[in-house]
Parts: C-alpha cells; structure tokens; sequence
C-alpha cells in the first residue's frame, strides 16, 4: 500500500496560525496534525509516504525525518493551486502496478480501524470514507443504495444523504484510479477552475466499479481555530499527561503538558495542552492550546489558541472592595 498526503494549502482558516508554518504542523493535543495521522497510519502496511506540498514543503519534509525518520518518504511541490485531485495525481510517477491507496486529507484527525480495509474491500474497488452529520449542507455527500454508493452531492438543500466525505480515500487499483484522474483532467471537469474527486469517483462508478461508504467512528476537524480547539478537548479526554515542571499549581484533568514546559503559581485546565518551551506564571488556562516557547504571565485564558514565541503579559489588580458592591470588568 502507498498513501498519498496531500498537505499543499494555504490555510486560510486557520490564520494566522498558518502564516509561517504548514497547517499540518499545527498542534493539538500535544501534537501536530500531521504526526496524530502518521501514528494512526502505521499499523498498515505502508511502503511509501508519497506527500503533495507547496512552498512549505520544507517544513514537512523537515518534521518526518526528525519524527519518523524509519517511514519512506517522497516529496511532491503543487506548483499550480488545480485542486484536490490535481494535487493527487502529482503522485501518479510513484504508483506502480499492483500497488493499492490510501488518499488522506490533513484538514481532518479521524478515529477508524483502517486494518479493516480488506475486509471492507473483498468485493468493491474503493472506498469513500464518511460520517453521518446533521450539517448536511456544507459537506459533499454519498448516496447510498444497497451498499454501494450510486451518487455524490456536493452541499445539498434537501436530505438527500447525510452520509458527508471525510477526505479519507482508498483504491484497490492505484494506477487505474490514476487513469481515471488523468481522464478527468483531460475532459476539463472542473468546479470554478478546480479538479475535484467526487467527478474522479462518478466516472468510476459509470464505469461499473463499486465504491463503498463506510463510517468513520470520529471526524475530528482540524481547519478553523474553534474546531481545532474541539478536537483539542476530544483527544485529551481520558488523558492527563504531565511531562514538566510544575510548581506550586493547579492541574485540572485533563490536561497535557510537554517535557520542557514549566507551569508555575498558575491553575491550568481542564482541556489544556502546553508544548516544550512554555512558561506560564501566575495565570489561569482552560480550554486552550498553547504552542512552543511561549511566555505567558498574569492571564485569564480561556478558549484561546496560541502560536510558537508568544510573549503575553497582563497586569494583576488589587481591590479593596466593600458589602453589596457590584464589580463588573469587561477588560
């Protein structure tokens, strides 16, 4: 099996977060993107990591030869934004015959067995991984009949599925599907401009090929800071990892905090992660992430996302405050 990832993109959504990084290198949950994927990918039998990235590819390329220096990695530059599949078949030199695929997005952490795969598989040539969500509307969907998709709609007004694409693709026959991207090109079926999947796996399914819709157990967003802050609180649940120095503080579960991170005077948590390098003095953190080599000091956090070297100071009040007084502070 080959996988391909495709981590080209601005990340608009995320910024300013993505400014300066690869948005799969943002963190959650004491990890980046990128490296919760990978670790969710290892258990298959992967022969290469084939990775479609722009002018940030450094930055990736970078990060798995420092955290996964044993995986076979191959590097692919998006020069021109053509879309998704586009992006995709900048990978067709590395397939070969006889080679199966894993397509997988980096906007999403997805909690699936994916050893299952042959056994989803036996008698179907893909499948289009989803998840039943009640927000139909901004999603593309499959329509589904007997088992086998028979349809995709791209944001629906009526509930004609609410069975949502999750970005999570696998191809029994990788050259083929490579062809069929190729075909797509060619014809120019485009959306605004842009090469997009569900016309690679309608033309599959004209063709008489079977594609399943199997769901997913959690699709975890990671594109916006408000959803990346709830995938944050999802992946720490049942998790209290403290690896640094904390003194004379208050951890409340759960909460993750890095080797090399120090807490002190401060009350941290619950849904808290710190990365290495972080110091927080003299603060209270809920609901949070808190990136590499912060500083951060006299602070009521909450709901907050911080980027690498923050430096943020407030002031401490003193107050002296007599019966029935109403005290409100909006800053």
């Amino acid at each position: 099996m080959k996988v391909i990832l495709p981590v080209a993109g601005k990340g608009t959504r995320l910024r300013p977060h993505t400014h300066t990084k690869a948005k799969s290198l943002v963190h959650v949950a004491g990890k980046t993107v990128l490296e919760h994927i990978i670790s969710r990918l290892e258990p298959l039998p992967v022969s290469e990591y084939l990775f479609i990235t722009d002018e940030n590819g450094q930055q990736v390329q970078n990060f798995m030869e420092r955290k996964f220096p044993h995986l076979k990695c191959r590097y692919f530059v998006q020069q021109q934004r053509l879309g998704p599949a586009h992006a995709v078949a900048l990978a067709a030199p590395a397939i070969e015959d006889g080679d199966d695929l894993l397509v997988v997005f980096n906007d999403t952490i997805f909690v699936a067995d994916l050893t299952k795969i042959p056994q989803l598989c036996t008698d179907a040539d893909g499948l289009i991984y989803s998840k039943e969500v009640e927000d139909y509307q901004r999603f593309g969907v499959n329509v589904v009949r007997d088992g086998r998709i028979v349809d995709m709609v791209e944001k629906p007004d009526k509930p004609i599925s609410r069975l949502a694409q999750v970005g999570l693709y696998y191809l029994k026959d990788g050259r083929g599907f490579m062809k069929v991207i190729e075909q797509t090109i060619t014809a120019g079926d485009t959306v605004k401009g842009e090469y997009y999947l569900p016309a690679v796996f309608m033309r599959m399914i004209a063709a008489g090929q079977t594609l399943r819709a199997p769901e997913i157990e959690a699709w975890l967003d990671c594109g916006k800071p408000e959803t990346l802050l709830e995938t944050n609180r999802f992946l720490l649940q049942g998790r209290h990892h403290n690896h640094g120095v904390v003194e004379n503080s208050v951890l409340i579960e759960p909460v993750h905090i890095e080797q090399g991170a120090i807490i002190k005077n401060s009350i941290i948590g619950p849904n808290v992660s710190v990365a290495a390098g972080s110091r927080i003095d003299k603060s209270v953190i809920s609901d949070s992430i808190i990136n590499a080599e912060n500083h951060v000091t006299n602070m009521i956090l909450d709901q907050s996302l911080l980027g690498d070297v923050v430096t943020l100071v407030g002031s401490p009040r003193r107050m002296n405050i007599g019966d029935h007084s109403i005290i409100e502070m909006d800053q």
